[in-house]
């Protein structure tokens, strides 16, 4: 076991893959982060508890235990751009999403820095990721992985407007099988909250690396607003009036795809 991440194994072809919900930072970067940075706004807050349902399911759970300001487990080892043409992130953010400086110095990392962090934070969360895939895809002949993930409804820098409540990616269709996809907006029939599939955010590094659905490994990533269930502004509170309506939806969302996995 490493302590990049913690893990939580149950009986079930669902494994829940949150990597940026880590709030821990090396003492040695966090003296030299800004008070900004140190508020680490960019966190994927509180999806444990918004996906507390994920133990009715038997989901196995996966979940780094480092912010993503120190290496951003979902994105390539190589840093190569996801979104051709959009502003990009990093591997190594050097700036939050409202493009505030998150270190005292703003600086290309030399490569053995660079090495350091990917092997101490980076891998072992891809490592235990493969091997649960293959544990579970051996176990049951496929596997849907579920990449949880929560972003501020509104951030300029990356988007024009304002997101949609909730935004499904499957890589536009290459990391999961049509009928999972078809089984998740069926059961957002009649939502309350707005929603789109494969739009802004088709799927970021983890979705489109593992999904692989002719070898049964199916991957989803749902990438929604935290206006829908917290507050988004420091000290970024959970909130459990929109919870409540939020919680119960993500989770027919889960369950209808674990459904259609479980078909022939």
């Amino acid at each position: 076991m490493s302590d990049a991440y913690f893990f939580e194994s149950n009986d079930s072809p669902l494994l829940i893959s949150i990597p940026h919900m880590g709030r821990d930072v090396p003492p040695d970067l966090w003296a030299k982060m800004t008070p900004v940075g140190r508020d680490l706004a960019d966190t994927d807050w509180h999806l444990d508890q918004l996906y507390d349902f994920g133990r009715s399911l038997n989901a196995n759970v996966l979940m780094a235990r480092y912010s993503r300001y120190v290496v951003d487990l979902n994105r390539p080892p190589n840093d190569e751009s996801l979104y051709p043409g959009q502003t990009k992130t990093g591997l190594f953010p050097q700036l939050t999403f409202r493009g505030e400086n998150i270190y005292d110095t703003v600086k290309e990392l030399d490569a053995t820095e660079r090495s350091d962090r990917l092997t101490r934070y980076w891998q072992p969360y891809h490592d235990k990721l493969t091997e649960e895939i293959e544990r579970i895809r051996a176990r049951y002949g496929k596997v849907l992985v579920w990449e949880a993930h929560s972003i501020a409804s509104v951030l300029p820098r990356l988007f024009p407007g304002r997101l949609s409540d909730l935004n499904i990616g499957t890589n536009g269709g290459l990391s999961a099988a049509p009928e999972i996809l078809q089984a998740i907006e069926t059961s957002l029939t009649d939502c309350p909250l707005t929603w789109v599939a494969n739009d802004r955010f088709k799927g970021g590094y983890i979705t489109r690396q593992f999904g692989d659905p002719a070898r049964g490994i199916h991957t989803v990533q749902l990438e929604m607003c935290q206006s829908t269930y917290m507050d988004e502004d420091h000290p970024f509170g959970y909130r459990t009036d929109r919870a409540n309506q939020s919680k119960p939806i993500v989770q027919g969302m889960v369950t209808a795809a674990l459904n259609a996995l479980a078909k022939p």
